[in-house]
């Protein structure tokens, strides 16, 4: 299995879930984030109710001094606002809702100072008591478990001890305050027994669906591997051993061509197994048709080059597997330049020519031979042909044996001042 493929069965798998953009967050995180934005969504509907609450009682309190009533609604009713927004659109939440906890334990701390010489009533609440829970629905959204703790526990006995502060620690207003605190605590902490369960549910859910794909992808890798092998058997067995089958057997002139021809047939195949490309139709193309292929081969891989021309318009077609071989072949010649050279100095030329043709007489044997020859150079470091390891087949499939398909050379030239690669194809003319 290559990497493409690989890829191939990952983006499959991943085909089968929703391509939303909410679904497309992070890996691990599909489950979680609708979460999240729940919890957020119902804790700002949950808290604008109770702070309006909160708010309309404090605007008849008469509990703090003169000039202390509008700086602690301030500080108390201003971050809470800027929570509910956040949690309604779904943006910043937890930093709105962080700001709204330690600014609610500041207005609990400075109850004692703002409300000094009040005393407040056995069984009534003031208004911040309606924002304590609040505050622990804020460290809900904006803390980790331990500090959802903390203020899930402390913000009820907190506001139950400076209730206390404020009225002196009178016996008649213990018992109320003692049930509002307990209340408070049995409400907060059903807050953060929900919060955990939703987020720990959304997390195995994330993780169980992880697996899945996993699972899946390892499953489509191994059937695709097993595809591969029987394709690759069927090959060998269709082409290669038959050619090879063939070619033992062959006692006459006639067999011996047809096994040349079934090992050509093969040595194409295999040549052309990277591009999924099949031999196709063997029309006969003129030689500027190779030219042209390979110039457009050559935009497609980012480099804009002019192959130079040197053959008459009345150049000898050639066979359209011969055409395609040989741009094939050039092409992968560019692109190993490209990547290994970087492109310096690439050039790239055709030729054709006709040797004996017009002095042929018909009916004397006196057949003429064409070539076309193809150089791909460049003035790059060179490499050492024979340190390229065996399993790359750029050179030695996508070139050299892609040649030898056609009854054609591939000769390397390289060295420190550059590397040429020569493909020629000779036919006779009859």
């Amino acid at each position: 299995m290559t990497a493409d493929s690989d890829r191939a069965v990952l983006d499959a798998a991943w085909g089968h879930i929703s391509q939303t953009r909410d679904a497309t967050v992070s890996l691990g995180s599909f489950t979680r984030q609708r979460i999240e934005r729940t919890i957020a969504l119902v804790a700002g509907i949950g808290s604008a109710a109770l702070g309006a609450q909160a708010f309309f009682a404090s605007l008849g309190s008469s509990e703090e001094l003169p000039g202390w009533h509008f700086s602690l609604t301030l500080l108390a009713f201003g971050p809470l606002a800027a929570m509910v927004l956040a949690g309604l659109i779904g943006r910043g939440v937890r930093v709105a809702a962080g700001i709204f906890a330690v600014s609610f334990v500041v207005c609990l701390a400075l109850w004692p100072v703002v409300t000094a010489g009040s005393v407040p009533e056995p069984g009534s609440q003031p208004w911040i008591y309606f924002l304590v829970n609040i505050s622990t629905l804020a460290a809900v959204l904006a803390f980790g478990l331990p500090l959802q703790l903390v203020w899930t526990i402390g913000a009820p006995l907190l506001y139950g001890l400076v209730r206390l502060i404020q009225g002196g620690f009178v016996v008649d207003l213990q018992v109320p305050l003692i049930l509002d605190v307990s209340f408070a605590l049995l409400l907060g902490g059903v807050l953060l027994a929900l919060g955990w369960v939703f987020r720990s549910v959304a997390a195995n859910v994330d993780a169980t669906r992880a697996q899945a794909v996993d699972s899946y992808a390892a499953a489509a890798a191994a059937a695709a591997a097993e595809q591969e092998r029987f394709a690759v058997a069927a090959f060998m067995h269709d082409s290669v051993l038959a050619a090879l089958i063939s070619a033992e057997r062959a006692t006459s002139s006639r067999e011996r061509m047809l096994a040349v021809a079934m090992a050509r047939e093969a040595l194409t195949r295999l040549a052309n197994a990277e591009q999924d490309a099949g031999e196709g139709s063997d029309a006969p193309q003129p030689v500027g048709a190779v030219a042209d292929d390979i110039e457009r081969e050559a935009r497609e891989l980012g480099v804009a080059i002019t192959v130079r021309r040197a053959f008459p318009d009345d150049a000898p077609a050639i066979p359209g597997r011969v055409a395609r071989a040989l741009a094939l072949a050039s092409t992968q010649a560019v692109a190993n330049s490209i990547q290994h050279a970087g492109g310096m100095g690439l050039a790239v030329s055709v030729t054709a020519s006709t040797v004996g043709g017009a002095d042929a007489v018909p009916g004397e044997g006196g057949a003429g031979e064409a070539s076309v020859r193809i150089t791909v150079s460049d003035t790059g470091p060179g490499f050492d042909l024979q340190t390229v390891p065996e399993d790359r087949l750029g050179i030695r499939g996508s070139i050299v044996a892609r040649l030898a398909a056609i009854g054609g050379t591939a000769v390397i030239d390289t060295g420190a001042r550059g590397t040429a690669v020569t493909l020629e194809w000779k036919h006779s003319l009859r």
